[in-house]
C-alpha cells in the first residue's frame, strides 16, 4: 500500500527576540495539542498542500513558507505509513491567540481549534509525532 503523504507546519514567528512556534488544542481535549498539518491531495504538489493546508487550517492567509526542514516515514497509531513533510513557515503580524474553524471539511467540519504559541519545545506537550522536528526551530 502506498504511504499517505501528509504536510506539517512548523509555523513561526519572533516577539520579544525568541523563536515561538504555533500550535493549536482540538475542541476535542483528548486530541491533545498538535501542530498544523494535513493531507496532501491526489495529484497535488507538496509545495501546494503545505500552502492549502495551513490556510485551512490556521485561517492565516500572509506567511512564507521557508524550507522543507524534514521528510520521513512514519507509522501512525492506526498502522497507516505516512511519508511526512516538515516545513519552516515564518509569519509576522499575526495574534498573540485566536480561534479558528478549518476550512477543510470531512473530521474537522464544526469543530474550533485554539491557537497559541510556544517559545521552547518542552512548553507543551505535543501529540505523538508533532514535536519529532522542533528541535531544528529551537535551536
Amino acid at each position: 500500500m502506498k504511504p499517505v503523504e501528509k504536510v506539517y507546519g512548523y509555523i513561526t514567528r519572533l516577539k520579544d527576540n525568541k523563536i515561538q512556534v504555533l500550535v493549536f488544542q482540538h475542541s476535542n481535549p483528548e486530541a491533545g495539542i498538535q501542530i498544523p498539518k494535513g493531507t496532501v491531495e491526489t495529484g497535488e504538489e507538496i509545495d501546494a498542500a503545505i500552502i492549502r493546508e495551513m490556510q485551512e487550517e490556521t485561517g492565516l492567509q500572509k506567511f512564507k513558507v521557508e524550507k522543507l526542514i524534514a521528510e520521513d516515514c512514519w507509522k501512525n497509531d492506526d498502522g497507516a505509513i505516512h511519508n511526512r513533510f516538515f516545513y519552516r513557515i515564518n509569519v509576522t503580524d499575526v495574534l498573540d491567540e485566536w480561534k479558528y474553524q478549518p476550512t477543510g471539511g470531512d473530521e474537522e467540519s464544526g469543530l474550533t481549534f485554539r491557537y497559541f504559541w510556544i517559545s521552547s519545545p518542552n512548553e507543551a506537550e505535543l501529540v505523538r509525532g508533532h514535536g519529532d522536528y522542533l528541535d531544528y526551530i529551537f535551536q
